[in-house]
């Protein structure tokens, strides 16, 4: 089955353009299982092909779009329902108590940064607006870090995109195997994003007010 969703996708962004990478990247910033790997490297090949569909730049600013767009509905929702509501229809989408809580308090410590940080990971992008909609963070703060963050992630997409379809022109053909070629050229990048993670917790940590 995921398969067959994966290769549907993959035709809106060749057949859509634009509307269809922006679609596809608010239901990536959402809790819908898209994963941004199919839909940003295709874009940036079609852009890449030069028949004036697509530009590059063009492709980054819907992806941001469209990441800022499935974040904020799912901000606004969490914070209308709440979280009893969040807890109890959860369960079925593997949204869990511990899970929220810990997201809970990893917004509430970390803030903006964490915000910025979380739209660069895998996974946690994906859910990091349910606590933010929850404990009620700023909007516009939200919003801010959300748009640079997810800039920066559909850049380094667009990039590798490109990339890959300079070494095997006909990868596009194949959506498993350029997802594959994405996840592997964009390993060193997660590591150093994780690693840089690691440094600004460490940093909160370390400035923290002592307890008396």
């Amino acid at each position: 089955m995921l398969h067959d969703l994966i290769r549907i996708w993959f035709g809106w962004v060749q057949d859509w353009g634009y509307p269809g990478v922006v679609l596809l990247m608010a239901m990536e910033s959402s809790i819908f299982p898209v994963p941004s790997e199919v839909v940003i490297p295709p874009a940036a090949i079609v852009a890449a092909a030069g028949d004036g569909r697509m530009t590059l730049f063009g492709v980054i600013v819907a992806g941001t779009f469209g990441s800022w767009l499935g974040s904020a509905i799912t901000y606004w929702v969490s914070l209308w329902i709440g979280r009893a509501l969040i807890l109890k229809w959860g369960k079925w989408i593997h949204i869990t108590e511990d899970k929220v809580a810990r997201a809970e308090r990893f917004v509430a410590r970390y803030e903006m940064g964490g915000i910025f940080f979380a739209r660069l990971l895998p996974v946690i992008r994906h859910l990091i607006s349910i606590p933010a909609g929850i404990i009620r963070m700023g909007f516009w703060k939200f919003s801010a870090m959300t748009i640079i963050g997810a800039a920066i992630w559909c850049s380094v997409l667009a990039w590798l995109g490109a990339k890959v379809a300079r070494h095997d022109p006909e990868i596009a053909q194949d959506p498993e195997k350029l997802i594959a070629a994405v996840k592997s050229e964009s390993m060193p990048i997660l590591i150093a994003i994780v690693g840089l993670c690691a440094l600004y917790v460490l940093a909160m940590r370390l400035t923290a007010p002592k307890k008396p």
